[in-house]
Order: structure tokens, then sequence, then C-alpha cells
């Protein structure tokens, strides 16, 4: 009898040790995954800084960023009580699949894959500590900060191709009418004795992203509670960006013509592009004012 109660405790304290070490591990296990995703995190974020935040096209980065993180902050709250960390072998297999290819893409050194498979592995390891409903809370602001890393050129030019091309002859042909020494042949615009790109006189459409991303955060914190409505408002993004856009050439083209190829490519390039942005950001902010009043009529007599 003295054996086996003597086995028996052997049993419940190898039973308690282990309990033990699995609570240590399990307390322990959050910080060494926010630990590694630091290692991950902190030299992609400054790489992509560096290349794309730096640029006219990137610039709306940091701001995606800050709002984004505030976004988060403001909404955890709500997502609390909803965290449910899923099965450790869901959880491996998540970072499994994201980390061997985020590795590949340090070696390649192409800061838009790199940026975007940091964020899978970012998004994996936030699953692993909360789990899918705490995430599911928090879906727009997760969808929000993959704007703030720069699209593939290749997916840039074939969204905004043939746009390009469409502005600029629809340009050319207005001033046309407007009596001024005008054409255009091919990638080329030929205005007096000054020739301008067309890639580079509408490459004010690279901040559709910009616009977007802006456009969508100003949306949902107006507009959140009423999701058609909110999407009825994002299908005016496209083509409140085509039309600025298209003002911006004329201007640059204009600026060319009157004060010179110089002064229209140095400061008052970059004052065109950045004013454009503003007047589209207003130009949605106006289309929200007078459309909203409209849309809660219908609503009314809809339901009425």
């Amino acid at each position: 009898m003295l054996a086996r109660s003597g086995w028996g405790l052997k049993n419940v304290m190898a039973t308690l040790v282990v309990s033990d070490r699995r609570g240590r591990f399990a307390a322990v296990a959050p910080l060494l995954l926010l630990a590694g995703l630091a290692l991950v995190v902190v030299p992609t974020m400054l790489f992509v800084a560096k290349v794309s935040w730096s640029t006219e096209s990137g610039a709306h980065g940091p701001i995606v960023l800050c709002t984004g993180l505030w976004l988060l902050w403001r909404l955890w709250p709500e997502a609390r009580p909803l965290v449910a960390p899923p099965p450790a072998i869901l959880a491996a297999l998540g970072l499994i699949l994201t980390l061997p290819l985020y590795l590949v893409s340090r070696i390649a050194q192409i800061v838009e894959i790199q940026g975007y498979l940091m964020y899978a592995v970012v998004l994996a390891t936030t699953y692993a500590l909360i789990g899918l409903p705490a995430m599911r809370r928090l879906w727009f602001p997760f969808v929000y900060l993959a704007f703030m890393f720069p699209l593939p050129d290749t997916v840039v030019a074939a969204m905004t191709g043939s746009l390009k091309t469409g502005i600029s002859q629809a340009a050319v042909a207005l001033l046309y009418k407007f009596g001024y020494p005008i054409g255009s042949a091919g990638v080329t615009i030929q205005v007096g004795q000054f020739q301008l790109l067309v890639a580079a006189a509408c490459s004010g459409l690279n901040s559709i992203v910009a616009l977007t991303a802006i456009s969508l955060f100003y949306v949902y914190m107006r507009h959140q509670a009423d999701w058609r409505y909110a999407l009825l408002l994002t299908l005016f993004i496209l083509p409140v960006a085509i039309f600025t856009n298209f003002v911006r050439v004329l201007i640059l083209i204009l600026l060319t013509y009157h004060a010179g190829d110089a002064m229209a490519q140095g400061f008052l390039h970059n004052f065109a592009g950045l004013t454009m942005f503003m007047i589209a950001l207003l130009t949605i902010f106006g289309i929200d004012s007078v459309l909203e009043p409209v849309w809660r009529r219908f609503i009314v007599r809809r339901t009425a």
C-alpha cells in the first residue's frame, strides 16, 4: 500500500511539474512571438520608409500607418472580449506558410513583395495571439493598413496605362480646340517647342492608391453604420481621381507652354501634384455632403 501510494504521489508531482511548465510556456509564448515579430517588422519598415515613403507616390504611407494603428487602439476594447487563441497547430501553420516566403523576399530586396509578405507574417502572428473572432472585429484596420505598402510597378502600370493615354489625349484635344499649338504622338505631347512625356504628365494617377486609402478612412469613420451608402461613396473615388488628374495634366501643359519646361518640372510640378490631391479629397468631401441628404430622403421614402 505504501509503495502504491508513493508511486501515486510521484505521478501527481510529475503532473504538477508538467502543468507548471506548460503554464510558464503559455505565459512566455506571446512574448516570444512579439519579439520574433519585431525582428521581422523593424528592418522591413525601415526599408519601406527609405525606398517608398520618400517618394511622391508613397508619401501617404506614414499617414496610413499612424491612422491605422489609432483605429486598432480605438476598436481594441470591442475586440478584446472576442479574443480566443486558435489551436497551436493552426497558429504554427500560419507562421510556417508565411515566414519562409518572407525570408526569400528579404534576399530578393523587392520592397513591394517584402512589405506585403511582412504584413502576412504580422497577420499570422496576430491570429496566433488573438484568434479569428477578434480579427473579424478589427477587419477594417487590417485592410486599411495594407495601403501603406507600395503596389508592384507592373500592377500600377496595368491599372493606369490605358487611363494615362486617355487622359492625355483628352487634354490635348481640349487645348487644341482653344487654339493651342499642341499634338500628341505615341508617349509624347508636343506643345509649342516643348515636349512632355505622357507618363510624367499623368504621374498623378499613381496617387490613386493614396486617395483610395484616405477616402476609405474618411468613409469608414463617418458612415460605417451604413455600409450601403459607404459603398456608394467609395465608387466615386476612381472617377474623382481621373478628373483631378485630367486637371493636373492641363495645368502642367499650360505651365510648360507659358512658363517653360524648367518651371513646370520644378517646384510648380510638385505643387500641382499636392494641390490636385487636396482637391480630390475636398471633392470627395463635397460629394458626401451633397449625396448624404439625398440618400437619407431616398431611404426614408423607401421605408415609409
